[in-house]
């Protein structure tokens, strides 16, 4: 299943007004933007429940545009196609950017050529990626969250 999927996870709130009330543990908010299939936004914080109890428990906000316009949104090559025959260039690089792409890229595949592959994390494909880029993140305490 291809999913692609930006989520941020926000830091803890640094101090809580009701720490000694409170019988739950808050969890930090989160933002997930769903960019392919069924796009959308997420939205999950921590909310009190209803009642004098101070209970707090965390709830889900979504947007989905096919459920909210009963259609699905134009696909990229559609938006692109469309652009192009009204003469709308926004999304098209120069060919100044594309050049000082390749100018910033080419000391990167060069060093490669000269040190081999020694540094590079290979993987399988359809895996969740190299072993490497788990200890990145977790090094400052992050995770990747599995879709």
């Amino acid at each position: 299943k291809r999913v692609s999927e930006i989520t941020v996870q926000f830091h803890s709130v640094p101090h809580l007004m009701f720490r000694d009330a409170l019988e739950d543990t808050i969890e930090p908010n989160v933002m997930s933007l769903r960019i392919q299939p069924n796009e959308g936004i997420a939205v999950r914080f921590s909310a009190k429940l209803p009642g004098t109890v101070m209970r707090i428990r965390p709830v889900q906000m979504e947007f989905r545009y096919g459920e909210s316009f009963g259609v699905a949104p134009p696909t990229a090559y559609e938006t692109l196609l469309l652009d192009c025959m009204l003469g709308d260039s926004t999304l098209f690089n120069r060919d100044d950017a594309v050049e000082l792409a390749w100018e910033l890229v080419m000391p990167l595949f060069e060093r490669w050529k000269s040190d081999g592959e020694k540094n590079l994390a290979f993987y399988e494909a359809g895996s969740w990626g190299p072993a490497e880029a788990d200890r990145l993140l977790e090094h400052d305490g992050r995770r990747w969250q599995r879709l």
